[in-house]
């Protein structure tokens, strides 16, 4: 792994004879950046930024897989992932932002939102679970909502991830045959198949209304995986102006004597099988 002083350089991309971008020079690049991730975490910590980054699109378009690569190497304590489930009985009766609100960064934290509010122009307002006064009122307020963000301070990063049909359905059927990725689609995922057309208008109209100069849409085409992972990233890291803190040197110190401790016979204690 890459460490502060032999950090990989970035070189010229590679590509497979698929188009498809080399995997040794994705884990090198992967590698750089994420360096550079921890790199402006430091520096969102020291300057007492508040960081909310939104993660759209379609299903199987890779939101999950940049997610979890930006999140890798950082510090839990100061980047979080937000990924709610269905609103509560309760929560539906509340001004609709306000779940969302309690999530927000406090200084020094970035907050990555795993789908968001965005939920109501896109899955509530195609399969029907907002009303159609509910959905109007979103787009409209939904502006003045971030716009409110935005002058509070937090620095507000929005991303749409788009795939095509032909290799949303290709992921699909390996979600389905792979145990280990079979959690990963759900009955509400099968039916946006058969609302495609519906998404793509709801999307259309979501853009229309919210792609605001002050805090635009950045698409991201997914179709590549390890392409998006590495161009996503790579523009996050250019959203947020950030400079190297220098490490403070530390010595490790001499442990403390044992003089005067006895451990307790480590037959008396319950240990985990030595499967292997």
């Amino acid at each position: 792994m890459a460490s502060e002083n032999d950090a990989p350089h970035k070189i010229k991309p590679i590509y497979d004879e698929d188009g498809r971008l080399n995997k040794p020079y994705y884990f090198n690049e992967l590698d750089r950046l994420q360096l550079e991730l921890v790199r402006m975490q430091a520096w969102i910590k020291h300057k007492g930024l508040k960081v909310v980054v939104i993660f759209e699109g379609r299903d199987a378009a890779g939101k999950g897989g940049v997610i979890k690569r930006i999140k890798q190497r950082l510090n839990p304590r100061n980047t979080k992932i937000v990924a709610l489930p269905i609103p509560t009985e309760r929560e539906r009766t509340q001004w609709y932002f306000q779940r969302y609100v309690a999530h927000l960064p406090a200084a020094g934290e970035m907050a990555l939102f795993d789908r968001s509010w965005y939920n109501r122009a896109g899955v509530e307002k195609v399969m029907g679970f907002c009303t159609q006064q509910e959905y109007e009122e979103f787009l409209r307020s939904c502006p003045d909502f971030e716009r409110m963000l935005i002058r509070s301070g937090i620095i507000l990063v929005k991303y749409w991830f788009s795939v095509s049909d032909d290799e949303q359905e290709k992921r699909f059927k390996e979600r389905i045959n792979t145990p280990l990725k079979r959690w990963k689609i759900s009955e509400m995922d099968l039916a946006a198949r058969t609302h495609w057309v519906d998404y793509s208008i709801a999307k259309d109209r979501m853009f229309k209304y919210t792609d605001q100069k002050l805090s635009p849409w950045y698409v991201v085409e997914g179709d590549d995986k390890r392409k998006a992972r590495l161009n996503c990233i790579s523009h996050l890291l250019s959203m947020i102006p950030y400079e190297r803190i220098p490490y403070k040197k530390l010595e490790l110190p001499e442990i403390q004597s044992k003089v005067g401790y006895m451990r307790p016979p480590m037959e008396e204690q319950t240990h985990v099988p030595a499967v292997y």
